[in-house]
């Protein structure tokens, strides 16, 4: 179809790169896009949901489990500020998300126009890309850039926003029907990759944590084929989890403490030296370090390095896996470490048993998370957002697929989980889709159930409702002696708010009610929230305050 307005011309480009839903919330500076949406064949998906924030969180949720382009399109002015948590998130997790903005009207530039703001300078420093279409004749050009700016690694969000006038005026001319151009995947440099060969051939204690990246890069079987061939402890972090699954005889992140405390060489692939690895130092600064990443600009510039190596996450284990076997890397060499680390980590789950079965009144967190393990299938995707209560999750959820989590990442924003579940089941309309809340977490999203229902977007929802900022009430406590600001109603009825938004939910107070309860929740093919009172006492022991 000849492009009719703007709207057309840059929704043609937007199909080219697969994307099959647009999220949103309703704006008249970007009607022409939503125009193009329902009047092309087939559709484009449009999901619109009740605060901006949740549209970039879930454009970003399914740039995160699609490992393709997300697309928010979020009107002028305050529909793109709304947006900005979003947008920051996507940017420390490196997702490819295209944000398209309406922004005021050209012709009336400068004059006072509703929602007037020059958006790209406020977004610029959390994206990889910020700009203003130039106009009508560039259209097909600037979203066709926003995409490839996106999708090369090191990924990120893009900005995009479109000038009114230009998006309801004509189309400059026919959009070409060809394929977007493949994006460039660089070759590791094959000394770096020989040097490393080397580090591991001299180490008895190695240690290879895999990160979010390698899951988004696409390496997860070569990542797990590299650790299963030399015999490597691995820790994984974030959408790394998975990549071997609960029970793999390498997987020790249960023994991460040990593990990190007595390696002496730790490959850190995928993911950042930030405070969630102890900015890169482990074994008391002793330890070697190598980071590998898929862009030089993603390699540690923070802390010394021993080793380093950049580009196509695949061909970099590959590349380690065919440089160790010429170094002599000897697998056997390993195997008493990875069997002692193996026997801490078992012994760590061993002991959490009485905890996961507590019958204690009020519940222990744990309870909930051994209760959830019950009913988990193996192609779920668990979702986390909150603090304290979340922080078990992490811990105690396993998977047992890759793929199959999404947090907030480094960033640490609470309010993604909404935006994150409507994004999985439209990704995974097969799996269970769980989302874990904290009840300090809930309040910024919890709204957005409304979606679901009115999108029939089936997500269980589990709230750990203690009636706290538990995050900050226990080190308040412990730094001060007191906490404020850090109370929240006890007992709260976020399941109410859900069944008044038309989904289900029930209240839960003593721990054998649990298991039926989830039973029932990913039973009904409803949203369904299921709202656990939980011990205010128990504080999550937390190893680092990320800072």
């Amino acid at each position: 179809m000849e492009p009719r307005h703007g709207g057309d011309a840059a929704l043609a480009v937007v199909r080219r790169y697969g994307v099959e839903t647009m999220f949103t919330l309703s704006g008249g500076h970007v009607f022409p896009l939503y125009d193009a949406a329902v009047k092309t064949d087939p559709h484009l998906r449009i999901l619109d949901v009740r605060h901006e924030q949740t549209a970039v969180f879930a454009a970003e949720g399914t740039a995160r489990l699609t490992r393709g382009p997300g697309l928010a399109v979020l009107t002028a002015g305050p529909g793109v500020t709304n947006g900005v948590s979003g947008i920051a998130t996507a940017h420390f997790n490196g997702s490819p998300v295209v944000v398209l903005g309406g922004r005021a009207p050209h012709g009336r530039w400068g004059s006072g126009a509703l929602q007037e703001l020059d958006h790209p300078p406020l977004v610029a420093p959390i994206t990889k890309l910020a700009a203003t279409a130039n106009g009508p004749g560039t259209l097909v050009a600037d979203v066709e850039r926003a995409f490839t700016t996106a999708l090369t690694p090191h990924r990120g969000p893009v900005f995009l926003d479109v000038h009114m006038d230009h998006l309801f005026g004509p189309a400059a001319g026919p959009v070409p029907d060809v394929p977007p151009p493949p994006v460039e995947r660089p070759e590791p440099e094959p000394g770096a990759l020989a040097a490393i060969a080397g580090l591991l051939r001299g180490s008895r204690h190695p240690v290879l944590v895999l990160g979010s990246d390698v899951w988004t890069d696409g390496a997860e079987d070569a990542a797990r084929a590299f650790a299963e061939e030399a015999r490597l402890p691995v820790v994984t972090n974030g959408q790394g989890r998975g990549i071997l699954p609960a029970g793999h005889d390498l997987l020790v992140t249960r023994a991460r403490s040990k593990a990190f405390r007595e390696a002496d060489l730790v490959i850190v692939a995928g993911t950042p030296l930030d405070f969630r690895l102890g900015y890169g130092s482990f074994a008391g600064g002793t330890a070697q370090v190598v980071h590998l990443a898929d862009a030089p600009a993603q390699l540690a510039g923070h802390v010394p390095t021993a080793g380093a190596a950049s580009g196509d996450l695949t061909r970099v284990f590959t590349g380690l896996a065919a440089a160790c076997s010429k170094a002599g890397v000897s697998p056997s060499a390993h195997e008493a470490w990875a069997g002692d680390l193996r026997d801490t980590a078992r012994a760590a789950i061993a002991g959490d048993a009485g905890l996961l079965a507590a019958d204690r009144d009020p519940i222990h967190p744990l309870r909930v998370y051994g209760e959830l393990a019950k009913v988990l299938d193996d192609d779920a995707v668990v979702i986390g957002d909150g603090g304290d209560f979340v922080s078990y999750a992490g811990k105690y959820v396993e998977p047992a697929r890759p793929g199959g989590w999404l947090d907030p990442g480094p960033y640490g924003c609470l309010g993604t989980g909404l935006g994150y579940a409507i994004a999985a089941r439209v990704a995974r309309p097969s799996s269970q889709v769980v989302l874990m809340l904290g009840d300090g977490a809930a309040g910024f999203s919890l709204m957005d159930a409304d979606t679901l229902v009115r999108h029939n977007l089936p997500v269980v929802m589990i709230v750990g409702n203690n009636g706290a900022w538990g995050l900050e009430k226990h080190p308040m406590r412990g730094l001060y002696g007191y906490d404020v600001a850090a109370e929240l109603q006890p007992e709260c009825r976020y399941d109410e708010v859900v069944r008044a938004l038309g989904g289900v939910g029930e209240l839960v107070t003593r721990p054998e009610e649990i298991g039926p309860a989830l039973r029932r929740a990913f039973g009904s093919g409803a949203p369904y929230l299921v709202n656990i009172a939980t011990d205010p006492e128990i504080a999550y022991p937390r190893s680092t305050t990320g800072v």
